[in-house]
């Protein structure tokens, strides 16, 4: 069913260079290894006014990620040995199962997937800090046939599907996915990333705009924070290099299991 289309939330100008700051900051996140929607997506939920729905700071997340990813794809793109046609083909799957996964969201219980996820990340992080070397060797050649296909199935369909239901961690899942699967490297594998992560983010919007779930003045705004700090995240990741990635993974993923944790059983 179609919403009324609203146009701007009325918020304090306090409020609203607060969400500019994290648009800024999620946007350098997501460009280095992901993640991204950690700060801004709690920011949104607490800067809208009481009383609107969740779904609304979902969508308009959506609205602004878009902008940064597509901003740090086209630098990864320019600059880093990009696999485009796998990038593609994970990405067509994402964008499905993202458009999926949105058409669900209202439904979900936070309470159902926050435990999951975090027993998840804990995983991820525990394996990353006991392997040193992953994600920090030079990529292993061509992907075979059965790891790109697994990579559609898993990174493409399965976290495109997350994120349109949820959102928060999909870049840095994506990157997970992407160097344990396809062996990339760290910065190749946050550069694919981007690729797919774009698809998602197109997948997810439209789903959420049909809806009238997108405030499109906040989010033009943020938008343009947001693409800043992405322009800047993915020069900063190619200079730096995996090791640097790899750094920033570890941070993203344990600061997410704290703020998952903190939402499940404090706030």
């Amino acid at each position: 069913m179609l919403r009324t289309v609203v146009i701007m939330p009325d918020i304090s100008m306090t409020a609203l260079l607060l969400l500019c700051l994290a648009a800024a900051a999620a946007g350098w996140v997501d460009a280095v290894v992901g993640g991204g929607g950690l700060l801004l997506l709690p920011a949104l939920v607490m800067g809208l006014p009481p009383g609107m729905a969740g779904t609304f700071a979902l969508g308009t997340n959506k609205a602004v990620a878009i902008v940064g990813t597509s901003g740090a794809a086209i630098t990864y793109v320019r600059k880093a040995p990009i696999d485009v046609k796998i990038a593609l083909k994970i990405g067509i799957a994402a964008l499905v199962g993202s458009m999926t996964g949105a058409l669900f969201a209202a439904g979900i219980s936070d309470a159902l997937l926050r435990p999951m996820i975090m027993v998840v990340l804990v995983g991820v992080g525990t394996f990353v800090i006991f392997r040193p070397s992953f994600g920090t060797a030079p990529a292993t050649g061509p992907a075979t046939k059965q790891r790109v296909l697994a990579a559609i199935l898993l990174a493409g369909c399965g976290i495109g599907f997350y994120d349109g239901l949820f959102g928060p961690g999909t870049g840095t899942f994506l990157v997970l996915a992407l160097t344990a699967i396809l062996h990339f490297d760290m910065v190749n594998a946050s550069a694919t990333a981007k690729i797919v992560n774009v698809c998602t983010n197109a997948g997810a919007l439209a789903t959420f705009a049909v809806q009238g779930y997108v405030l499109w003045q906040l989010a033009l705004l943020l938008a343009a924070f947001n693409l800043t700090g992405s322009l800047i995240g993915a020069r900063t990741a190619l200079k730096k290099g995996s090791s640097f990635v790899r750094v920033v993974l570890l941070v993203v993923v344990f600061t997410l299991v704290a703020k998952l944790a903190y939402d499940q059983w404090v706030a």
